[in-house]
């Protein structure tokens, strides 16, 4: 007959107060990792959603030159929904880059702080 025994214990990490979560919210550091995703991710998406939007603008009033053929039966239309989805896939493999290499180490040295109760 098996006994299922519990996994070990883990050592409890520090919580953090509410106090302490306002002090780090309005540290400098904090405000500096939000400036440094704010500034990249708002710009960014407000040039995708003007992109899309043009996209759909040209569908609906240029007929005509979204149906202007590239080459064989690939028209306007085609390359720039196609270009779409690549836009999409390279702003998310930008962010990826840009958050690995600016904002999770600031994000992690502010979690251990607090972890740690320093």
């Amino acid at each position: 007959m098996a006994t299922e025994t519990p996994p070990p214990a883990k050592p409890q990490a520090h919580l953090p107060s509410t106090e302490e979560f306002v002090e780090v919210q309005q540290s400098a550091e904090f405000a500096e990792l939000r400036r440094a995703n704010r500034s990249f991710a708002f710009p960014l998406t407000l040039a995708f959603i003007t992109w899309y939007l043009l996209y759909v603008l040209l569908s609906c009033y240029a007929g005509g030159f979204m149906g202007t053929k590239v080459a064989g039966n690939i028209n306007v239309a085609l390359v720039l929904g196609v270009a779409q989805f690549l836009t999409t896939f390279l702003i998310a493999w930008w962010y990826a880059r840009h958050a690995a290499a600016k904002l999770d180490p600031r994000a992690e040295a502010i979690k251990s702080r607090m972890e740690g109760g320093a």
